[in-house]
C-alpha cells in the first residue's frame, strides 16, 4: 500500500518556498515581511495562490455570514497560516484544524518564521 499524502507535491513545494524565504531572511522580521517574501517566492515558482481569499464557514449546515480569510489559499487546496513567533503551540494547531473543519478544506500548513529554523506543521482534516 502507498503512503501517499494528500496534495503531497503541493505542500512540499510550499514548504520548500518557505524554507527559501527563511534561508534568505532568517528570523526576526514581522509576519508581514515573511508573507510578502513567501508570495514572491510562490510566484517565482509558479505556484498559484490567493491572499486573504474569503472562504465560507459552516456550523453544521448553517453558513456563517462572516467569511474566514486565511493568510494564503494555495491552488484552491491548501490553507497556509504564517507566523513569526517564538514557536508554534497547540492553540495555533487547534485553530488551523478548526478552520479546516469549518471551511471543509482538507489540508492546512502552519509556517513559523520566528525561530532559528523554519518551523512547520502539516494538518489534514
Amino acid at each position: 500500500m502507498g503512503s501517499e499524502l494528500l496534495y503531497e507535491d503541493l505542500t512540499y513545494a510550499i514548504i520548500g518556498a518557505a524554507m527559501e524565504v527563511h534561508r534568505v531572511l532568517g528570523s526576526g522580521f514581522l509576519e508581514y515581511v515573511y508573507k510578502e517574501a513567501l508570495c514572491y517566492e510562490l510566484t517565482l515558482r509558479r505556484i498559484a495562490f490567493e491572499r486573504q481569499k474569503e472562504l465560507d464557514i459552516f456550523y453544521r449546515d448553517y453558513l456563517i455570514p462572516k467569511k474566514y480569510r486565511p493568510d494564503l489559499f494555495v491552488d484552491g487546496k491548501v490553507i497556509v497560516d504564517d507566523k513569526a513567533t517564538s514557536g508554534l503551540n497547540e492553540i495555533d494547531e487547534a485553530q488551523l484544524l478548526n478552520y479546516l473543519k469549518a471551511t471543509k478544506v482538507r489540508v492546512g500548513l502552519l509556517l513559523n518564521f520566528g525561530k532559528e529554523s523554519l518551523e512547520y506543521r502539516r494538518r489534514i482534516l
